[in-house]
């Protein structure tokens, strides 16, 4: 009998500012690509993270993943880091990066990547407003 897969899912949230905005270009086209989100003294938004893990379960527990430490993980690793934050000032990953809710996904998804059992399979989903969202990674 082969080993049952199971999804488990930890929601989050946080709030930050962020400024899409990329230097190569001229103020016109910043203005013209991302209309507000390119405010020159930023904006901002209350994020939902939700993290999905994947994996066997652990005849042992009868978890994928312990929730609490997952929980743990979260907080440290992304809430810590971005919560009540300016992305584009106050964190290493988005200094030279536009913080993005494509980018912002990637960089949580690296970053928790890092810290889980590679045996398990992730997946991030962020929503930016109630209406718009993305998941990381597809396929």
């Amino acid at each position: 009998m082969s080993a049952k897969r199971v999804a488990v899912f930890r929601k989050e949230h946080f709030n930050a500012a962020h400024r899409l905005h990329n230097p190569n270009w001229t103020d016109e086209k910043n203005e013209r690509v991302y209309g507000k989100c390119n405010n020159p003294t930023f904006h901002g938004h209350n994020y939902e993270l939700i993290v999905q893990v994947i994996g066997e379960l652990d005849p042992e527990t009868g978890y994928v993943i312990d929730m609490k430490v997952l929980s743990d993980i979260i907080k440290f690793e992304i809430l810590d880091r971005f919560d009540h934050r300016n992305l584009n000032l106050d964190t290493e990953e988005f200094k030279d990066l536009n913080p993005s809710a494509e980018n912002i996904a990637i960089v949580i998804y690296d970053i928790l990547r890092n810290k889980l059992n590679p045996n398990l399979d992730i997946k991030i989903r962020l929503y930016e407003t109630e209406r718009n969202f993305v998941e990381y990674p597809v396929g």
